[in-house]
């Protein structure tokens, strides 16, 4: 018995050596420095992909994306031209938001139509050693492979903007709609602020009935880029839901539970 289980682990070791070693990363964009600055990078092929292929629901034709070979074409050169991009000290935080969110969904985008046919970003995110979409797929950046993970915690996420959270989108029914427009950083401050007021208003993100409120899980997920505890959580969330729905928020008596997260694709 003892040599039947040592058997079976090696097994499962050899299994899971073999898996990770098929794992390969898949770089996109050139491993060269910088030549142009973030704030001039041009988004103009990007919002022309999104302006045909993403609806005003945010979702997306990838059967259509995915049979144009012109257009897949397209996405690869703007993702290099992001990858040949880089900032400094002085760079304009705005610039830097628009820069990375568009980033981070262009390279979703990418990486799903590398996929396509699929019906869920999670039949690519494999937790026992082989490919991870969030993981796997990385973008270079000034000479730097960045993954999806890394943009969101690493990057976004530290520059302390709670709204990236209804701006930034991983493929799935149950993230913020996909701004069919590219972000852009005169722009930004409204851009996220329609997307935040956007995203309350639909009922997969946020409900509310007499003495209870049920909010997205990315709520949960995030809590604390929302503030330092609930109170100031719940007060920042306010600012963005109508008058009726935000004193009903801030007030303590309200039961908060969350909606289950839909993963299906956002596709259209």
């Amino acid at each position: 018995m003892k040599r039947i289980i040592v058997l079976g682990l090696l097994a499962i070791a050899v299994v899971v050596f073999l898996s990770m070693q098929s794992r390969a990363e898949i770089y996109v964009g050139t491993r060269s420095k910088a030549s142009v600055a973030v704030e001039n990078v041009d988004h103009s092929t990007w919002n022309q992909l999104l302006q045909k292929y993403v609806d005003d629901d945010g979702l997306i034709a990838y059967k259509d994306w995915h049979g144009n070979q012109h257009d897949r074409k397209a996405l690869e050169e703007y993702l290099n031209q992001l990858s040949d991009a880089g900032s400094g000290p002085s760079t304009p935080k705005s610039a830097r938001l628009a820069f990375w969110i568009n980033a981070y969904n262009a390279l979703t985008v990418y990486g799903i139509l590398r996929e396509y046919p699929t019906s869920s970003i999670r039949n690519h995110t494999s937790r026992l050693g082989g490919y991870n979409i969030w993981e796997h797929l990385q973008l270079y950046v000034d000479g730097t492979p960045h993954s999806l993970n890394q943009i969101e915690h690493e990057i976004l996420r530290k520059m302390k903007e709670p709204r990236i959270h209804f701006a930034i989108v991983c493929a799935s029914i149950g993230c913020p709609r996909l701004l069919n427009k590219a972000y852009i950083p005169e722009r930004l401050e409204e851009q996220l602020e329609a997307n935040a007021r956007d995203f309350f208003t639909r009922p997969g993100n946020f409900q509310s009935e007499p003495g209870r409120i049920q909010l997205s899980s990315i709520l949960k997920w995030f809590a604390e880029d929302f503030g330092p505890d609930r109170n100031n959580q719940q007060a920042t969330i306010a600012q963005w839901l109508s008058d009726e729905a935000a004193q009903q928020m801030i007030n303590p008596d309200t039961k908060i539970s969350y909606l289950d997260y839909d993963w299906a694709l956002n596709e259209r």
